[in-house]
């Protein structure tokens, strides 16, 4: 209960979530802070928080309904049955959801929850199954495999290059007079070879490539995010950062049947796309 209230902010809204009344939610509270012997929500007109010295609890409730869902996922007879989480960014979003649909026509008692944020998700506490990263982890409790690199380069809509790149490459030199668009993380690598008309940012590639895709300009993008789109890849004369890609997951999960049958699937599509 500390928990939903610490999430909703009211008891009217904590008791919507956990499916008790406000009062039977006030009354679990009050029980909890009467054990404790000390109080543990702020109320007030403005709405109820949960005090300071009480998020320790919160932590608590959290790592226990990480590790209750993990379980529930974690059930199954069968070798090839439950629920693998992912956590990814929207850039892979699209290749992945292929391989794992594909996993699922072999094996439709799979099932497959993908969490795409900005965000990771915190493999250790088990939030996710398998995260595919672009960075290592410190985190000792995790096994990460380097899959590939993804493979960067300049792409705009046929439309734009039609306008103002009829040969379709794109010179360092003429960087200055061109509109970019580009996630938060790549504005600083494009404005290094000489971009400065940024004239649509975004932290979703989603939104980048639409972008992209109605003309409105030149993006660094990957080759997998790119996919079958019609977008045109310009030719350069400049290299691009390589971006090494892991595989991420928790120790316990090593033996896990079902958890090493959609990693070996990744690793497989990821490498034959980087290579």
């Amino acid at each position: 209960m500390l928990l939903a209230l610490h999430r909703h902010r009211s008891f009217l809204a904590a008791g919507r979530a956990l499916g008790v009344s406000t009062s039977t939610a006030a009354r679990r509270i009050e029980a909890l802070e009467k054990a404790l012997g000390r109080s543990l929500v702020h109320r007030s007109s403005a709405g109820t928080s949960v005090e300071p010295d009480a998020l320790e609890l919160v932590s608590l409730a959290e790592q226990l309904e990480l590790g209750l869902q993990a379980v529930k996922r974690d059930e199954g007879d069968a070798a090839m049955t439950g629920t693998v989480r992912l956590s990814l960014s929207d850039g892979f979003v699209r290749p992945v959801t292929r391989v794992l649909s594909a996993l699922r026509r072999t094996h439709p008692a799979l099932h497959f929850e993908l969490i795409s944020e900005t965000r990771m998700a915190d493999l250790a506490r088990r939030e996710a199954d398998i995260g595919i990263r672009v960075a290592r982890s410190t985190s000792p409790v995790l096994i990460q495999r380097e899959v590939g690199r993804i493979q960067l380069g300049l792409y705009a809509a046929r439309s734009y290059v039609e306008r103002r790149l009829r040969d379709g490459r794109l010179e360092r030199e003429d960087m200055a007079r061109h509109d970019f668009l580009g996630l938060d993380k790549t504005l600083q690598w494009l404005a290094a070879q000489g971009a400065k008309r940024f004239v649509f940012t975004s932290n979703s590639n989603f939104a980048l490539q639409e972008a992209v895709e109605q003309g409105q300009g030149i993006a660094l993008m990957s080759v997998p995010q790119v996919g079958s789109s019609p977008l045109v890849r310009l030719e350069t004369d400049f290299e691009f950062p390589p971006v090494p890609m892991f595989l991420a997951f928790h120790r316990e999960l090593r033996n896990v049947k079902r958890v090493r049958l959609v990693l070996d699937a990744l690793e497989a599509e990821i490498r034959t796309a980087t290579a």
